[in-house]
């Protein structure tokens, strides 16, 4: 897989630092928010600025780095240089991005101290605003919960609340070296565990999450480690953290494998819908032998985090049963199968319906979460992918109904709508029009 070299500015003045705000269509880290920076390309190998404060400093990143903040901020750094505006630019350290995300990066971290605090003009084709607080302060909404961030971004900024005047920050270095279950935690007190399972490609991770405050009930929702050695790895990572239940979004396979024994090796209750426990013990009438069930229905409290009530919320449609989990304040939503960040949701007979799955789409964006959690995927800031996914199904939903009303049959259509599709997921996509013929014949 290849890394990409990326540069990002850090910019302080009078102790301030600066954070963008990421748009929520954008594909890397959307709605997230983030120093200033991006891609190393090409042509910064050729135009170097000079300066006695860029000594020792690799010229191509700096190179990018002006680039960037000129393309993202109308911030001119090398007419900055020259009028003296930069107190110092330092290289705080390089993070390269764990192997479990899907585009890595190699992103190299400058901290830019500037005398006078410029006026940015915002290029919103990648951005939608941009602050400037102190680390304190940037902390202090990460730690309740309001801040979406990767976990460099994080980083940074704890270490210069920890040492103002720092020059390298050494965790940057870590992040790719997952020994055991990889877990991130980009909001505060939701952590993320991808974990490999036996999903449906090109998703070869199921997300985990592991949520409750000190005191309350500490659940882990979704856990499905695709083998005997994965299963291992998870259970030593969860030593010590206090686990009190499984819960359970719904019945897939990959979404549950391994979660009795993981219930059985913690001695932990089991939760799910009724409907789920109703599919489970039909495709396997002994899988909850031993355990305690706990049902679970839209509306219960099932823990809270950093002080808000996390309730059930029912979404129907790709799977009858599915439960989604979201606090009162709405700051985030873990949807489960709602939504793919990694591949296309099918919705399919018996458990599906498409026009449940529309009725579902449209109550959750209606309730704007301000973070959706997919299973597969990352973090997406905003309702944004939500309503793409529902226009898209919209348009495939119209594109069935002119087809059928040619007389066109289910493979002609597959051959029309689905061109460049990987052979293998064409029974999935047929799936897909079966269910907008059902909902198409229903309304």
């Amino acid at each position: 897989m290849r890394i990409i070299d990326a540069v990002t500015a850090v910019l302080i003045c009078d102790g301030d630092v600066y954070l963008t705000h990421r748009q929520p269509h954008l594909t890397a880290f959307p709605g997230f928010q983030a120093f200033p920076g991006g891609k190393v390309d090409k042509i910064d190998a050729d135009h170097p600025l000079e300066h006695p404060l860029l000594a020792g400093l690799d010229a191509r990143h700096i190179t990018a780095l002006a680039r960037e903040l000129r393309e993202e901020l109308a911030f001119d750094l090398d007419a900055a240089l020259a009028a003296g505006d930069v107190v110092a630019i330092d290289w705080l350290g390089a993070a390269i991005s764990p192997p479990i995300i899907s585009v890595r990066f190699d992103t190299r971290f400058f901290r830019i101290e500037l005398r006078t605090r410029p006026a940015f003009t915002i290029e919103l084709g990648e951005l939608s605003g941009g602050e400037w607080a102190t680390p304190t302060e940037w902390m202090a909404r990460y730690d309740a919960g309001l801040l979406l961030v990767a976990p460099p971004t994080r980083d940074v900024l704890s270490t210069l609340v920890e040492q103002p005047d720092c020059r390298r920050v050494s965790r940057l270095g870590d992040y790719n070296r997952f020994d055991g279950t990889p877990e991130i935690e980009p909001l505060r007190g939701v952590f993320q565990l991808p974990i490999p399972s036996n999903t449906l490609p090109p998703a070869d991770r199921t997300n985990a999450f592991i949520i409750g405050d000190n005191g309350a009930a500490r659940l882990i929702v979704d856990p499905s480690p695709a083998n005997r050695a994965e299963f291992d790895k998870l259970c030593a990572h969860l030593v010590g953290r206090g686990i009190s239940e499984v819960f359970l979004t719904h019945h897939h396979p990959d979404h549950l494998q391994y979660a009795n024994d993981l219930a059985c090796h913690l001695d932990v209750p089991i939760a799910m819908s009724a409907d789920t426990r109703m599919r489970i013990l039909k495709r396997e009438p002994s899988w909850l032998d031993g355990l305690t069930v706990r049902l679970r229905e839209d509306g219960d409290v099932v823990t809270i985090w950093l002080g808000q009530p996390v309730r059930v919320l029912a979404v129907p449609g790709h799977d009858e049963g599915q439960l989604a989990l979201m606090p009162d304040n709405r700051a985030w939503c873990i949807v489960g199968d709602l939504i793919q960040g990694v591949g296309t949701v099918v919705i399919s007979a018996p458990e599906g319906n498409m026009a449940k799955y529309f009725a579902t789409l449209e109550k959750v964006i209606a309730l704007q979460p301000k973070v959706i959690w997919p299973s597969h995927g990352s973090a997406l800031g905003g309702t944004f992918y939500l309503e793409q996914t529902l226009k898209h199904r919209r348009m495939r939903e119209a594109q069935v109904k002119a087809m059928t009303e040619a007389g066109k049959s289910i493979d002609e259509m597959l051959s029309l709508m689905y061109p460049d599709t990987d052979p293998r997921l064409m029974p999935l996509a047929r799936m897909n029009i079966e269910s907008h013929l059902v909902k198409l014949r229903t309304a």
